[in-house]
């Protein structure tokens, strides 16, 4: 198709050929535009570096506040250590209120053990001196009866009884504790 527009008499367009309406027309454009941007060059810089001043300032707030806060995280740490600290302390104190409170109930124990103890054997010294007055008594009439019987006269005499009875349960009470001891 190209030859046959060449056959009609039709020349080949010339890309170097300058359109002077284009030309004019985009000169002007292009004057004007330089013209908005040099007068818009001042106010779009200052835009600009308040924008930068802006994004610097947000940096640097940005920065303390995270100092600020780093701060703030080390003095809760710190507060929580010394919280940790106390509460070990306070641990420990109760520990050792507990061990004393603990060794004092059993020397209160241990105390009121000894005095039942004590009182209990009090209690059975006492019975037994009692039981053993008793059986003297009993043990005196009952020798003075046989003794009586034996002999064939009664003994009259209140202290010839006496003493024959408490030579009787001494002589009694020695062969008992000689076994005792031979038996211990």
């Amino acid at each position: 198709m190209p030859a046959m527009i060449l056959a009609q008499g039709h020349e080949e367009p010339n890309i170097l050929r300058i359109h002077w309406d284009e030309f004019t027309f985009g000169t002007i454009a292009f004057v004007l535009f330089a013209v908005v941007v040099y007068r818009m060059w001042p106010r779009l810089m200052a835009a600009l570096d308040e924008r930068a001043n802006q994004i610097e300032g947000g940096i640097e707030r940005a920065q303390k506040a995270e100092a600020e806060a780093e701060e703030i995280r080390q003095q809760y740490r710190e507060k929580l250590e010394e919280a940790h600290r106390e509460y070990a302390r306070e641990l420990e104190k109760a520990k050792e209120q507990r061990a004393a409170i603990i060794a004092e109930a059993r020397e209160e124990a241990q105390a009121e053990a000894q005095r039942i103890l004590d009182a209990a054997h009090a209690q059975i010294e006492a019975d037994r001196q009692h039981a053993f007055a008793q059986l003297r008594g009993e043990i005196g009439a009952l020798s003075t009866d046989l003794a009586a019987r034996i002999v064939g006269e009664t003994l009259s005499d209140t202290a010839a009884q006496n003493r024959v009875i408490d030579r009787f349960l001494d002589e009694l009470e020695r062969s008992g504790t000689a076994s005792q001891a031979e038996v211990r």
